[in-house]
């Protein structure tokens, strides 16, 4: 194992196995970073470390020096060798490991089962902090200024941001934050990533999204009328970054997980104006408090799910005082449509820490988060069945834990199944999904704050597919394939004129891109695009006024088509900005665009007493509809700049 003390040593070392690059060349702080990183990314580039920060004075104008010639450093963690570099090993190396350790050491244990868990010990021995009087973090200490650093930012509408004032921060945020915070209640610590928009030169939002440690501890000081001390690391060791975008357990210290990752304890320093530990080997520190019963507007923000969460009211961080080494290197990240760095931190968390979820359930042998989806919206589990709908019982447990109770779809399959591979699952759903028995929707339920599908801001409704063989067995395992090839594609659209094109996936999921006027007449006006009905009764009414209905009338006449008589399970739409024929388009398109109360219809649909009968075809409507939040595009002259440069950055 690595044990990286600082980001700083984990970058020197990146340098080293060409893992990590420096950029001398001028770069924007504002949206030119985030096309660089965006590209460099998907082009499988090193860590990108930016020695020349600048910000543009107004619009086409010339660019002054921002940042106070701080580095900025981002896509670190946006590899897989990156990640192994970091842990010293696969993550799915470790998270077997973990369990296989684990257990041996349940009762009885035996001396082989201890002597063969040696490995573990050494790492459980490091789950702590380790306490100093001094660190590296506090060389420095200052008044608030956050206009010096160079806070990106990443998307044009981010923060309704104003590019015609140089002072006018609204559009900046910390995308890779540590936000530390202890219990007033028991005095349990946790570190969350959790963005923070720049209202001024020494405050910011607190973006504490439903299910989250930090937004907990807020609530109880909220409750006894006390602010709460936070401190905000940016820049840390990269085991502490991994620990703190874990979906750990409610009460578990990310700053001893940190330890445990990298196989030796956290060294941390008391805080200079508040009571916290923190890391004594961070790049900056902040200090402040967040105040009861303060809020102030938030967003717009360019997110993961690859669309803008819109504005709302969220608690404020007052900044008291800046540590931070003497030459520091700030730590940003990107999100936005997928692929971003997420994807890579993300799938390394939960090859580590999934494999514990079978010491809760001896029935489930592996689960993968889709990042195509933004993690929580598409969750596969595979399950062994011990007694009919088992993998249910499963399936609804899982709703309820941790980060997992985000989860918007869940499909089940056998525990064959490898739940990593989408053709595999959708092979499941042709051969055993009934949705007459197979079908759970659970309407008024809780849902991630990003999620905008349900236009009610922390609400909407779950889907479960029960996709294992159970007592049916597998019905169309002997059925021949289908066919549609081209000759079926043009004669669809010879019948159906809105249909722009159409894919057969795994003779299971069609897909069929249509024209969708909103989306394109926004795509092309985006000053006439009004703020997202999401959080506005009003609009939401008028959206519920004037439905999708030439779309919904299409999907209906598809499901009394011929086609559907073809075994053919699913049938979903999606908007012109989604290539069907690419997968991990298609994920994106379809589940982060559709909510299963107001978007899935089937071929049959009835009551028996209170329960919902459904039979036949399902169809999905995931197609952009007035009221969500429009998709993140860069802006063109950013993207025409990047082209002219991009040999430049990268020589």
């Amino acid at each position: 194992m690595n044990r990286f003390l600082s980001l700083r040593e984990f970058l020197g070392f990146l340098e080293k196995q060409g893992e990590a690059i420096r950029i001398r060349h001028p770069v924007d702080c504002r949206l030119e970073i985030t096309e660089i990183a965006s590209r460099a990314l998907k082009e499988g580039k090193p860590a990108l470390i930016f020695e020349n920060v600048r910000e543009p004075s107004r619009p086409g104008g010339p660019s002054r020096p921002g940042g106070a010639n701080f580095p900025l450093a981002i896509n670190v963690f946006g590899s897989e060798e990156r990640i192994r570099l970091c842990l010293g090993e696969s993550p799915a190396e470790l998270g077997e490991r973990l369990i296989e350790n684990i257990s041996r050491l349940n009762p009885p244990s035996s001396l082989k089962g201890i002597w063969q868990s040696r490995g573990l010990w050494s790492r459980l021995a490091a789950f702590r902090k380790v306490k100093r009087r001094h660190g590296v973090s506090q060389e420095m200490v200052e008044d608030p200024d956050l206009t010096r650093l160079p806070v990106l930012q990443c998307w044009p509408e981010d923060g309704n941001a104003d590019f015609s004032s140089p002072k006018n921060f609204s559009g900046r945020f910390f995308t890779f934050p540590l936000v530390i915070t202890s219990s007033p209640a028991d005095g349990r610590y946790n570190v969350g990533i959790y963005r923070m928009q720049v209202f001024s030169k020494d405050s910011t939002g607190m973006h504490w999204q439903i299910q989250k440690g930090g937004g907990f501890h807020y609530h109880t000081a909220e409750k006894m009328g006390r602010n709460l001390e936070v401190a905000v690391a940016v820049g840390a060791d990269p085991a502490l970054c991994l620990a703190a975008a874990a979906p750990l357990p409610e009460g578990i210290d990310e700053m001893a997980f940190a330890g445990f990752l990298r196989g030796s304890p956290l060294p941390v320093v008391r805080g200079k104006t508040v009571g916290l530990w923190v890391p004594a080997g961070a790049e900056f520190v902040l200090e402040g408090i967040v105040p009861p019963k303060e809020r102030r507007l938030e967003g717009p923000f360019g997110d993961h799910f690859g669309h803008y969460s819109q504005e709302a009211t969220f608690p404020v961080f007052h900044v008291k005082k800046i540590t931070r080494r003497r030459n520091p290197i700030y730590h940003a990240s990107v999100v936005g449509k997928p692929p971003k760095e997420d994807k890579y931190i993300g799938d390394a968390l939960q090859e580590i820490l999934s494999p514990l979820l079978r010491l809760i359930h001896p029935e489930l042998r592996s689960v993968w988060a889709y990042y195509e989806a933004g993690f929580h919206n598409l969750l596969v589990v595979a399950v062994e069945e011990r007694y009919p709908k088992e993998a249910v019982k499963t399936a609804l447990s899982l709703m309820g834990e941790g980060q997992l109770s985000l989860s918007k779809c869940i499909i089940l399959v056998s525990l064959e199944v490898d739940p990593k591979d989408f053709r595999a699952v959708l092979r499941e759903i042709r051969m055993n999904f009934n949705p007459s028995h197979d079908f759970l929707l659970l309407p008024g339920v809780p849902l991630d704050t990003l999620d905008f599908t349900s236009r009610r801001m922390n609400l909407g409704s779950k889907i479960i597919l029960d996709a294992t063989p159970g007592r049916h067995g597998r019905g169309l395992i002997n059925q021949p394939p289908i066919i549609f090839d081209d000759e079926k594609v043009r004669a669809l659209k010879g019948e159906f004129p809105e249909i722009l094109d159409a894919h057969l996936w795994e003779d299971t999921l069609l897909a069929i891109k249509v024209a969708n006027q909103n989306t394109e007449s926004r795509a092309q006006r985006p000053e006439e695009n009004p703020q997202s009905a999401i959080h506005n009764p009003q609009s939401e009414q008028s959206a519920i006024r004037n439905p999708q209905s030439e779309i919904r009338s299409l999907m209906e006449r598809l499901m009394h088509h011929p086609i559907s008589e073809s075994q053919i399970r699913i049938v979903a739409t999606v908007s012109p900005d989604v290539d069907i024929r690419d997968q991990e388009e298609l994920l994106w398109g379809i589940f982060t665009r559709f909510d299963g109360e107001r978007d899935i219809l089937f071929a049959k649909q009835s009551l028996d007493n209170i329960r919902p009968l459904y039979q036949g075809l399902m169809g999905i409507d995931a197609t952009w509809k007035l009221g969500y939040p429009r998709p993140l595009e860069m802006d063109p002259e950013v993207v025409k700049r990047v082209d002219d440069n991009w040999e430049k950055y990268l020589r």
